[in-house]
């Protein structure tokens, strides 16, 4: 077998096979153990920092990388950054510094200005046919489940909220149970169906499971997310993106939002129940909200048991 041969098999091995079968000291080992343990955590580093948490030699580093089939650290960075660059954008943005922003204020409004970019965006790339047919999708289902997971659940729990008010079967399958919940409330799935998947960068590998189970079943998926080239995208019968970009954090939830609340009002209008939904939602919560002592709900309240006199002879 030829030197060649062995270079193409090398660069087809995962990183944690390559350190297996690597032969290497006890200061190569320590870095490889490090490496094993924290491998996101590693592919952010530059070799001086983990030169420094390991306690060797920037030297020592290039060695061990050399030891793993590589040129040198920087050929082995890049390939352990294989996979996780949507978790590390975040911090490679950071890295890439200095900030223009000087002061908590300049980054308040810098967020702001983004926000209102990534909805402009948002806007601007809206396709009216899909958006129509995501609608009739909403409202024509049979049941609709919501599956987001990480911080995509808030996304999901408000979406199930909305929606909540103008179709008959909506269940949210994000839970305090995970991923196990939703794939035991998919048993019943069937064509008629339509699952909502929200999938914004950092994507959780269980949405995009059970998505794909979903469509294997015969049902609809619905995807929001950020991209055709989300991997969400696989499974999707339809399509709604939202611009996410953020120089903070992995995602702009705040245009993710604006996209579901959208979404949402474009169902309320088209399912014409809209002012029905309304009145039924205002007699429903009325007595719960706050409105001053002098409000005729407060004043027909009753008092608690304890608070009324016993009457005497």
């Amino acid at each position: 077998m030829d030197h060649d041969h062995l270079t193409s098999q090398q660069e087809r091995m995962p990183m944690s096979q390559r350190i297996i079968q690597a032969t290497l000291s006890p200061a190569h080992r320590q870095i490889a153990d490090y490496v094993l343990d924290y491998p996101l955590r590693v592919a952010a580093m530059r070799a001086e920092e983990l030169a420094e948490i390991v306690h060797v030699s920037v030297p020592t580093v290039n060695r061990f990388a050399r030891a793993l089939g590589f040129a040198g650290y920087a050929q082995f960075r890049a390939d352990l950054v294989l996979g996780y660059e949507t978790a590390l954008a975040p911090v490679e943005k950071l890295q890439r510094g200095p900030q223009a922003a000087t002061n908590p204020a300049d980054v308040f409004a810098n967020n702001l200005a983004m926000i209102s970019r990534n909805i402009e965006r948002t806007h601007q790339a809206l396709d009216a046919d899909t958006l129509s047919r995501a609608v009739s999708a909403i409202l024509s289902a049979r049941r609709i489940s919501i599956i987001g997971l990480g911080s995509s659940a808030w996304l999901g729990g408000l979406l199930q909220r909305r929606l909540d008010l103008f179709c008959d079967d909506v269940r949210l399958l994000a839970t305090v149970e995970g991923a196990s919940f939703a794939a035991r409330a998919l048993h019943g799935v069937r064509a008629g169906d339509l699952m909502i998947a929200i999938a914004f960068p950092r994507y959780m590998a269980d949405t995009l499971t059970l998505a794909k189970r979903m469509r294997d079943a015969g049902a609809n998926v619905l995807a929001l997310t950020d991209n055709a080239s989300s991997p969400l995208m696989a499974n999707a019968t339809l399509a709604l993106f939202a611009q996410v970009e953020s120089d903070y954090f992995a995602a702009c939830e705040a245009s993710a939002l604006a996209l579901i609340e959208s979404l949402s009002a474009a169902v309320s209008y088209a399912s014409g129940r809209s002012m029905q939904a309304a009145t039924q939602l205002v007699d429903t919560v009325l007595p719960y909200l706050h409105s001053g002592p002098n409000h005729p709900h407060r004043a027909s309240a009753k008092p608690p048991a304890e608070d009324i006199e016993p009457e005497f002879e």
